[in-house]
């Protein structure tokens, strides 16, 4: 018996009923991302291993999907390696690419690699494919689409403004109320030097980035398990627990950082953001959250997260500046800032929240019946004028009855069957079905544009 086929766990097929409301988010995303000025580039699925370890943080290097060598991989690799299973350092000799982890760190790399080429500030979007090999669950995939949009060779503000308004005009349009979360890696790198731990700012920015999802009794007691003191871990809770207005999250931030230099040129920054955009006017909720972190390494100032109001679901947006991003690669100094749409989450929000207008899934606006092969014919006529006019239309394939062809059409959810019989070859006219109403009528070609226009 032949095996039931089935696909790996994390990745999933989709429908053409499903595709057409993902192109709707990816056409919403896209048609915002060139009206902001931004254009489009690609990068392959693999890049080398040494494009990608190292700059997400350990957790991230466990999770690329590495890539075995083409042909004998294990040609000339110490056996002991496989003996001991030293799977770490076998990898490292038998894999020499992986499946790419974000579409940042390849933007990084083409920047480098295409610098001659591009004009700074550069502003790209990327819509693409990424990989992780992560824990599958609810708003949790293996493979996913990352929808980015950054900006490099500019150390302006101005840019992150830019972009929290892209958020919002996005979300505005998929019509998600949504959260937007902010912080600054300065602020949390002054936090560590305050409370006595300047050296361990990235074991604090891992633990804390999970407070949504453990809560703070296991976030301290990470943060103990990474070597925290308990006087810093004491001295860390009030600070997390910063709330009231944004205004007096600042100044509540302004006055714990007070003489802490990177500390406080964070709040600066969080402060110049926040009220910058809020001045020009925002849709969305806007938060500032002392407990974002975004775990990866490379962010370096402004970071910010997107959360869904109405439905329970991890972040659907994030992202932030990263300053050398490109160093890792010799290109050092650029700075850079970026944000990036989770489509596969925004994908379940509206799925959650049944927000697809009609038209996100609309196929054919006619189909026409087929009669038989001088009926079909004339049909065939109709409908390549029809589809010179921009109006998508169809023609039955085979000389059916009339009941299968109209319950194919309603099956496709086509509105409108084209009826062209004898009567109608000889009038030159398409009787038109409309099937929500049941009605039908004889046009003339100029009257049925009319009608589908």
């Amino acid at each position: 018996m032949a095996q039931k086929p089935s696909i790996p766990k994390g990745t999933r097929d989709f429908t053409a009923e499903e595709m057409a409301k993902r192109n709707y988010i990816f056409d919403t995303i896209r048609d915002v991302f060139r009206l902001f000025g931004f254009r489009q580039i690609e990068t392959p699925a693999m890049e080398n291993l040494s494009t990608l370890m190292g700059k997400y943080g350990e957790e991230g290097d466990r999770l690329l999907f590495k890539i075995l060598n083409s042909g004998d991989f294990l040609n000339g690799v110490d056996r002991q390696l496989i003996d001991e299973n030293q799977t770490t350092r076998l990898a490292a000799k038998i894999c020499e690419k992986g499946l790419r982890y974000d579409l940042t760190v390849p933007f990084a790399r083409f920047v480098v690699q295409h610098r001659n080429e591009l004009q700074m500030p550069f502003k790209r979007f990327q819509i693409q494919l990424v990989w992780r090999a992560d824990r599958p669950q609810k708003g949790r995939y293996r493979e996913f689409y990352q929808c980015d949009a950054d900006v490099v060779g500019s150390e302006s503000l101005y840019n992150e403004v830019e972009l929290l308004q892209m958020i919002d005009e996005v979300f505005a349009r998929l019509g998600v109320r949504i959260a937007i979360k902010l912080n600054n890696r300065k602020v949390l790198a002054g936090i560590a030097e305050v409370i006595g731990e300047p050296d361990k700012l990235i074991d604090i920015t891992v633990a804390i980035d999970k407070i949504d999802k453990i809560g703070i009794d296991n976030v301290n007691a990470e943060l103990a398990s990474r070597g925290l003191s308990p006087e810093a871990v004491a001295a860390l809770q009030p600070i997390l627990q910063i709330s009231g207005s944004l205004d007096e999250r600042l100044a509540a931030l302004r006055q714990i950082l007070a003489g802490n230099e990177i500390g406080s040129k964070g709040v600066d920054e969080l402060s110049f953001v926040a009220n910058t955009v809020l001045a020009l006017g925002l849709r969305a909720q806007l938060d500032l959250d002392v407990s974002l972190a975004r775990g990866l390494n490379y962010y370096t100032g402004t970071i910010l997260e997107v959360k869904a109001l109405d439905v329970e679901i991890g972040s659907i947006t994030g992202g932030g500046r990263y300053d050398n991003l490109t160093g890792v690669f010799g290109m050092p100094g650029l700075s850079g800032v970026g944000i990036s749409f989770g489509a596969d989450r925004i994908y379940d929000v509206l799925n959650a929240l049944d927000l697809y207008p009609a038209s996100a899934n609309s196929g054919s606006k006619i189909i026409f019946a087929n009669f038989g092969e001088k009926e079909a014919l004339a049909s065939l006529a109709v409908i390549k004028k029809l589809r010179a006019a921009g109006i998508s239309a169809e023609l039955y394939p085979e000389n059916a009855k009339m009941k299968k062809q109209i319950g194919y059409a309603d099956a496709m959810h086509i509105p409108f069957v084209g009826i062209i019989g004898e009567t109608e070859l000889a009038d030159g006219t398409v009787t038109v079905k409309n099937l929500a109403s049941g009605d039908q009528q004889q046009l003339s070609f100029d009257e049925l544009l009319a009608l589908l226009a």
